[in-house]
């Protein structure tokens, strides 16, 4: 789907999801629109259905029913690849063996993309982390690696962002920063 979406976002339509587990309803009639370039955060206890939403959103449940919509286009039946998101979930999910440049540059690599390594610099440059490109993940700290996270998925331009309790393991002045800095990733990649 590459240019498909505008850069600058798309619209987010939940109609009517529902999602069943065994045993459990995580989401019943979930009706949603977030409007492009937008924050948007789902709040609740343990347990009510956020989560399931993001990975609703990703590709990486199906729901039982209602449709998803990203940009006015119908994606429900899309595979996570297909869509035009990314996600980054409270564990990171890096490559411990690869430099912090390869984790960023890992998925344009896979894509074929022709400037990877400069695109990978440009979003570690973002997150002001390119002076540790070649650093392994165990070498950072735990805020190091969660913008290592965050230029790794902002490095394929999204449509949608998904950040799953992005900040919950971070401390108080560290949860600060990294809100300023995705807000100002968020104005200076629209």
């Amino acid at each position: 789907m590459p240019g498909a979406f505008d850069e600058s976002g798309a619209d987010l339509e939940l109609v009517g999801v529902t999602k069943r587990f065994p045993g459990f309803t995580a989401i019943e009639n979930l009706n949603l629109m977030v409007p492009a370039g937008s924050f948007f955060a789902l709040l609740g206890p343990s347990g009510c259905g956020k989560t399931t939403t993001l990975r609703l959103v990703a590709g990486l449940e199906e729901p039982t029913a209602g449709r998803i919509l990203i940009g006015g286009k119908d994606v429900t039946a899309s595979k996570p690849h297909q869509r035009p998101v990314n996600t980054v979930f409270q564990s990171y999910a890096l490559f411990p063996h690869m430099s912090v440049l390869a984790n960023v540059e890992f998925g344009l690599k896979r894509r074929g993309m022709q400037n990877s390594r400069e695109l990978a610099h440009e979003a570690l440059r973002l997150v002001e982390l390119d002076h540790v490109a070649g650093r392994r993940p165990a070498q950072l700290s735990g805020g190091q690696q969660q913008r290592v996270a965050l230029a790794r998925a902002v490095v394929n331009r999204p449509a949608l962002l998904l950040l799953d309790e992005p900040l919950g393991a971070l401390d108080l002045k560290l949860r600060r920063q990294m809100q300023l800095e995705l807000k100002s990733i968020q104005g200076r990649s629209a």
